[in-house]
């Protein structure tokens, strides 16, 4: 059977892509706390024809999960994105760290200007979920069948975070995904739906390493007269070393694919209470990533033996501790999955596939990878717009990227279940 592009466009709705889209981010989803948001997926599943449950985690978090096609013995496919957005839609928890205001941008309150659709999480995830969901309206309508079985999966907790106040210990880290996959058939592979519009094999894995730097709690009074190491000066010196560092770092090892990245995301020291004493350490809380060449036990390895000579070289005193990891991933780029969907690129673009050089992003592929998933990812561009900068990136989605996302959904399934595109 064979499927004209063009009759795939025709389909796509821009008015129904905008409604989806603006009702997943009408809805709070903070990680945590998506049950609200993935039973609103699991009635618009249900409205487009498919199969569709609640996968309820505990009470306040949620995955959505949905089937289309006959399940005839043939293959199946998952079509992923996580729902949970980085900040919470609360003033009180994301401020001054987001911003000393929250913008409109950045509220869980749609808009729509200039052909673009803005609030929180409107390009991701939600953007991402959005596409999903018009991508199986489109199969609906098709009416077209697949010899196996579609897979929608739709995952809380992808984020990179610990549990927020209130929250399950083990919330974030792409909890959901973990949860889906052991208890669903398990796919033979999968696409998940993030940023960047280029098909993607592989990513970066972390590990989230707590630094403490010593010094001597002493009083301000006494600091002439007494032993005195401020273990804040001391971090400080440190945190610009290893900034120095990561960016030579990344420049050695990347690959054409990843150039993987490190940050000081934290410090902490000291009593807000009482200003005029030095305490006995300084934290530093660190993101370091690492590509699939290198394992985390290596990594991990490389970052010791730099703590230490810089210790050395600086004259302070440094030692760490792993506080979470994730291990980097590869799909072999000449499996079926990569081979379908940048068939489905090239189609729509009418271009030579071109990868996305040296990023450096951990997803959910991850997971799905490390449960013997084949994935792909592929997803929306950062929209263009004055004043980008990180937040509105995520939450600013363009109606036509949604639209050329679907079309790529929507072809790389069919000619994953042996429906020819064309045109």
């Amino acid at each position: 059977m064979r499927v004209s592009l063009q009759s795939i466009d025709d389909l796509i709705s821009d008015a129904s892509l905008e409604a989806i889209l603006r009702r997943l981010v009408d809805i709070p989803s903070p990680t945590g706390e998506e049950g609200r948001l993935a039973r609103e997926i699991v009635r618009t599943l249900k409205r487009f024809g498919a199969a569709a449950e609640e996968q309820a985690i505990d009470a306040t978090q949620s995955n959505a999960f949905g089937l289309l096609g006959n399940g005839s013995g043939g293959p199946r496919l998952l079509l992923y994105a996580p729902i949970d957005t980085v900040t919470s839609n609360n003033g009180e928890e994301d401020l001054p760290w987001a911003g000393s205001a929250l913008r409109p941008d950045m509220a869980a309150r749609s808009y729509v200007s200039d052909g673009h659709i803005f609030g929180l999480g409107a390009h991701n995830p939600k953007g991402h979920a959005a596409s999903i969901l018009e991508t199986a309206r489109v199969l609906a309508e098709l009416d077209i069948p697949l010899h196996g079985e579609l897979q929608l999966g739709f995952g809380a907790g992808g984020m990179p975070t610990h549990a927020r106040a209130g929250m399950r210990a083990d919330s974030g880290h792409g909890a959901g995904c973990g949860w889906m996959v052991k208890r669903i058939r398990k796919p033979d592979a999968a696409v998940i739906a993030k940023s960047g519009w280029a098909i993607a094999w592989e990513e970066a894995g972390f590990l989230w390493i707590e630094v403490r730097v010593e010094g001597i709690h002493t009083y301000v009074g006494s600091r002439h007269l007494l032993p005195y190491g401020n273990a804040i000066e001391a971090a400080s010196r440190l945190v610009v070393a290893l900034e120095r560092w990561f960016g030579e770092r990344a420049e050695s090892c990347a690959t054409p694919l990843i150039k993987p990245q490190a940050v000081v995301s934290r410090i902490e020291a000291g009593w807000e209470r009482m200003p005029a004493f030095t305490p006995a350490v300084c934290r530093l809380l660190i993101d370091f990533r690492f590509g699939p060449d290198t394992g985390a036990e290596s990594a991990e390895a490389l970052f010791a033996a730099e703590l230490r000579r810089l210790s050395e070289a600086l004259g302070l005193t440094a030692s760490y501790r792993l506080v979470q990891s994730m291990p980097a991933t590869r799909t072999p780029p000449d499996a079926q999955i990569i081979r379908t969907a940048i068939r489905a690129w090239e189609q729509i673009t009418g271009r030579v596939h071109t990868p996305m050089p040296h990023t450096s992003g951990a997803t959910d592929a991850n997971i799905l990878r490390a449960n013997g998933i084949p994935t792909a990812r592929v997803g929306l561009n950062k929209a263009k717009r004055p004043g980008m900068d990180f937040q509105l990136g995520m939450n600013c989605a363009a109606r036509r990227d949604l639209r050329r996302l679907t079309r790529l959904l929507v072809a790389a399934a069919l000619n994953y279940f042996g429906v020819e595109t064309y045109g």
